[in-house]
């Protein structure tokens, strides 16, 4: 008989997390106004909010803070994580952010002017929110089979050839820069295959542009290439992972996912020029350029992270439990973006709240009600993410409207995951009787998700 899939890992300290009732959820939700960013922490049972920067480090991360250098410059944890980074990716200068966006506002402070154009493949929130407060304009040009959330196929993250060629065509002179997120978070953490990184360079190439991987889970998108994409088989994740950056020209993490920190990030490239313009932003933006906004025992223990979570038992651990989760919602008939994601379960709210109108944010309701059944916290990517059209002021209607379950790497059992699926289940079977949804009563200009103050529709 085959052995049945177990952790590559053991458990050697815990952390107690508390239940609460309805009563109090109801209380907690209606102070929070209805968005779920608002809640305190301790007023949750199960975080699926984010697997950004909630992960559980390993004992050799822990190991390694311990020999944090923290001097302010030329500290030796710098180069501990510069030379992962380079061995990793193959790109020779580095530098360190404090997270993901900071890595983005230093990179785009240099690179991106008003009225400019940034095609990619569906942009994170932060990176099209980086774009737009420079107004420029962030151009989706994912494949449309992105939008088919119940069909399956392999790579359903990558960048549509023909639409980016339709916009290097129309607008190249005021294109910047293309950027490939790998994997694809607003589109459900889909992969990016191998053959469209290639083909994007190479029309790249054609058009005199340069590429840059939005990296926060660029090793989970290994692991795919070597799961399904042909020829990948027998390669390491290291070996994909460098060729995965042989089709770019640089690089933003946020290190708070695959490096699986705390706190931190990095801009890595192998084009002269950006470093040089980045190292003067980097030192007013975020600190000096050996340890921007980072601590020496975090960039050791981030160096640890990469090479740890580029090796295929990690990354399988982590995958097959978001793999676990969908398949518990298979069982229950519950629609989510297919196949299962990389980092997490997206869950189509229009196909489960029919009844609540799009102008009502069908995720957001969706989010509100699974927190009110059992205390878990989702995150909603769609409709209030999407914001506003920068030049109508018009919500954005057109993207999916999806229920993201984010699961913290090493940190929840399948015993949790277990009980988010049943209290998914309660919600999807009342789900006829839910007619109303969401109202905003405030909302920021710019990437209002965060702190919106919302009421329910009358």
């Amino acid at each position: 008989m085959e052995l049945p899939f177990a952790e590559s890992w053991k458990i050697k300290m815990i952390e107690p997390i508390r239940k609460s009732t309805r009563e109090e959820r109801e209380q907690w939700m209606k102070e929070a106004h209805y968005n779920v960013f608002q809640l305190n922490a301790d007023q949750v049972y199960i975080d699926l909010l984010t697997d950004s920067g909630t992960g559980a480090m390993s004992d050799r991360q822990w190991s390694a803070m311990m020999l944090g250098d923290e001097s302010y410059a030329g500290a030796s944890s710098f180069f501990n994580m510069k030379d992962a980074i380079t061995r990793i990716t193959g790109f020779e200068y580095v530098l360190p952010t404090h997270q993901g966006r900071a890595a983005e506002n230093v990179l785009f402070s240099c690179l991106i002017k008003e009225g400019d154009v940034c095609p990619g493949n569906s942009h994170f929130d932060t990176t099209k929110g980086h774009i737009e407060m420079r107004k420029a304009f962030a151009v989706d040009c994912t494949i449309n089979e992105a939008k088919d959330t119940q069909l399956e196929i392999p790579f359903k993250g990558n960048v549509d050839i023909n639409k980016l060629e339709a916009v290097l065509k129309k607008d190249g002179y005021r294109v910047p820069f293309i950027i490939m997120t790998c994997t694809n978070n607003t589109s459900g953490g889909q992969p990016v295959s191998m053959q469209n990184l290639r083909e994007t360079k190479a029309l790249a190439d054609k058009y005199g542009k340069k590429v840059i991987i939005d990296s926060a889970r660029f090793a989970e998108n290994a692991y795919f290439i070597k799961t399904r994409e042909e020829g990948y088989a027998e390669k390491s994740i290291k070996e994909i992972c460098l060729e995965m950056f042989s089709y770019a020209d640089g690089m933003t993490m946020s290190a708070k996912k695959d490096a699986i920190v705390n706190m931190g990030g990095f801009i890595a490239t192998n084009v002269q020029e950006w470093y040089d313009a980045a190292k003067v932003k980097n030192i007013i933006f975020e600190g000096y350029i050996t340890y921007g906004g980072m601590n020496g025992r975090d960039m050791n223990a981030l160096a640890v992270g990469l090479d740890e979570n580029t090796e295929f038992e990690n990354l399988e651990t982590r995958i097959k439990q978001v793999e676990y989760l969908g398949k518990k919602l298979d069982e229950y008939g519950i629609p989510y973006q297919r196949p299962a994601g990389g980092h997490a379960i997206f869950v189509d709210a229009l196909k489960v709240l029919t009844h609540v109108p799009k102008e009502q944010f069908p995720a957001q309701t969706l989010a509100v009600e699974l927190y009110l059944e059992a205390g878990i916290r989702g995150c909603e990517i769609g409709y209030i993410l999407a914001d506003r059209d920068p030049v109508t002021r018009e919500n954005r209607f057109n993207g999916l409207d999806l229920l993201r379950l984010a699961i913290p790497r090493r940190v929840y059992t399948n015993n949790h995951m277990d009980v988010v699926a049943v209290a998914l289940k309660n919600v999807f079977d009342r789900r006829e009787s839910i007619t109303k949804g969401m109202e905003i009563e405030w909302e920021a200009e710019l990437m209002r998700h965060f702190t919106v103050k919302l009421k329910r529709a009358q």
